[in-house]
């Protein structure tokens, strides 16, 4: 098994992306919270990530509402099942944990799914960002809860921009 890696630039600051022979399997912020240690990155190779960037730019521009890229994320099987629920969230919605675990058939999950959530290695591709408190607040977030806020901003429908006072 061949890893990679390259940094792409983002208005949220610096990505990095890893892929497993060829097939992106992690999105990191700088400082994020549960990435991977430099020597689990792989060899850093520009090659091979193209695909990622342009999707990426399209995404921060406002022209992409949803991936269409190839995915090997790591994880146990109930991760797994939690990152396949993230990505059904549509773009500019979110979900509550609790929304999750219901979807799983058991409300008192809200926690594993939570913590699954922050396992995500897939930051903004899969889109763990969509996923907020009971109330709709903010919740925690492994690139910090000011990029949450910006992904939420970008993706919030234009309507309900111009409905709100700030």
């Amino acid at each position: 098994m061949a890893r990679t890696h390259t940094v792409i630039a983002s208005p949220l600051g610096d990505l990095t992306a890893v892929a497993e022979d060829g097939v992106l399997c992690g999105l990191y912020f700088e400082r994020h919270l549960r990435g991977p240690v430099p020597q689990e990155r792989g060899t850093y190779d520009e090659s091979g990530f193209e695909e990622v960037r342009r999707q990426l730019g399209e995404y921060f521009a406002g022209e992409r509402t949803r991936f269409e890229l190839p995915l090997a994320p790591r994880g146990d099987e109930f991760q797994r099942r939690v990152w396949r629920l993230l990505e059904e969230i549509p773009f500019g919605e979110t979900r509550s944990y609790g929304d999750l675990a219901r979807r799983l058939g058991n409300v008192s999950l809200a926690q594993a799914v939570g913590a699954a959530n922050a396992r995500n290695p897939l930051s903004v591709i899969v889109p763990c960002h969509r996923v907020v408190g009971a109330d709709g607040g903010l919740t925690g977030y492994a690139g910090g809860l000011e990029r949450k806020r910006f992904l939420l901003d970008l993706e919030e429908p234009a309507d309900r921009k111009a409905a709100r006072l700030f």
